[in-house]
């Protein structure tokens, strides 16, 4: 922990913070595998295009379930989540479907940006075995943590700790 955190009061409300939400941490902070990958109009964004923000990065599929009920939620944390230096970067992981994305996010969330990984090599360079996978990733581009299965983002205490996260990792 006192890679991540410099004040240890701090440090231990934070860390505690992280576990209550199942949020793995790395032994060593590496940094987060580079990508380039196309939005649905054909955009290419890359990773590093989030540099010096706290990336909360979402590998997601539209026959996922609990990745279909969180989406919203994360859009809603996007958008009205009032976390400084922060970005959201979401992967659908569909295979080759485009079209399949394109109707899911036009009807369930309109306007929200995501990344297509159609061949799944992203998917594979971040290991995701199941989903939906979010890594948090440092402003300097290395891997904080990482949490497995669905989250409750619209939660004052998802937020909260993504908030606390973000103002620690600016320093």
């Amino acid at each position: 922990m006192a890679v991540l955190f410099a004040a240890p009061a701090h440090a231990a409300s934070l860390a505690q913070m992280m576990a209550d939400f199942g949020v793995q941490q790395p032994r060593e902070h590496k940094p987060a595998p580079a990508f380039s990958l196309s939005n649905m109009a054909g955009e290419r964004t890359s990773l590093s295009d989030a540099r010096g923000q706290l990336v909360l990065l979402h590998f997601w599929a539209t026959w996922c379930v609990p990745c279909r009920h969180e989406m919203p939620l994360l859009h809603a944390l996007e958008t009205t989540g009032g976390i400084n230096r922060f970005r959201i970067v979401c992967v659908n992981v569909d295979l080759g479907n485009k079209d399949t994305v394109k109707t899911f996010i036009d009807q369930v969330t309109p306007h929200f940006h995501t990344l297509l990984d159609p061949d799944g090599a992203v998917r594979n360079h971040y290991a995701v075995r199941g989903l939906p996978t979010t890594y948090l990733i440092g402003p300097d581009g290395n891997i904080i943590g990482r949490m497995i299965g669905e989250r409750d983002w619209s939660s004052p205490a998802m937020r909260e700790m993504l908030r606390l996260l973000a103002a620690h990792n600016a320093n």
